[in-house]
């Protein structure tokens, strides 16, 4: 039981003891990810960026700092209301400026019209995707072919994770994901071992094809 709410909490936190107990753990573990994947994704002064699970925002900060030019914009989307009342009290500068909007929904059903993102990336996230193909190709749907997508975790966390009960019913693993990126649209699929801080961490990296 206590297992199964953190899980639940992980993948949607609300606003009570058990999402601020999210938050924190986020704040805490995630910061390394969200540095990394913003990195790795190589934006662009000018791009227009998605993130994808924005939790508390260390990760829409990262973003908005390489934002320097027109026109670029930040976007980001996240399923719980807790965590888009957190990112958007942190952001709101950058909100009110319009370099950075946030929206209150699902991968499944991105609000933006197709064919206009340049980047793409997340941190812990596609694990509580209830239908990793349906998220996989909606995100495809948005992005510019060429577009670059990144996304971040820790797999002896992950895995150490699973083996204390938390994570035990998603799909953690990177293969099948990665699997699903190769049949919605996207090429050059691959996982990398990546180095930053002294910490190990792995990458899977995806680029959208020209279709």
């Amino acid at each position: 039981m206590f297992a199964e709410r953190i899980t639940q909490q992980l993948g949607k936190p609300t606003q009570n003891l058990w999402g601020w107990m999210a938050k924190k753990f986020f704040e805490k573990h995630n910061r390394l990810l969200e540095a990394s994947a913003v990195k790795l994704c190589d934006i662009q002064p000018g791009n227009v960026v998605l993130e994808l699970g924005f939790g508390p925002g260390l990760g829409l900060q990262e973003a908005a700092r390489r934002l320097t030019h027109p026109p670029g914009k930040l976007y980001g989307l996240d399923i719980s209301e807790y965590m888009y009342n957190v990112a958007s009290e942190r952001m709101q500068a950058e909100i009110q400026t319009g370099k950075v909007n946030l929206f209150l929904g699902s991968v499944e059903q991105i609000p933006l019209e197709g064919g206009v993102v340049d980047r793409v990336y997340h941190c812990n996230c596609y694990y509580f995707w209830p239908d990793l193909r349906a998220g996989s190709r909606e995100i495809r749907r948005v992005m510019k072919p060429g577009g670059l997508m990144v996304t971040t975790l820790h797999l002896e966390d992950l895995k150490r994770l699973v083996a204390s009960g938390v994570l035990k019913d998603t799909k953690w693993q990177p293969e099948p994901y990665m699997e699903v990126l190769s049949e919605t649209g996207f090429v050059d699929v691959h996982l990398e071992e990546q180095q930053l801080n002294g910490r190990s961490l792995h990458a899977i990296f995806a680029t959208a094809n020209e279709a």
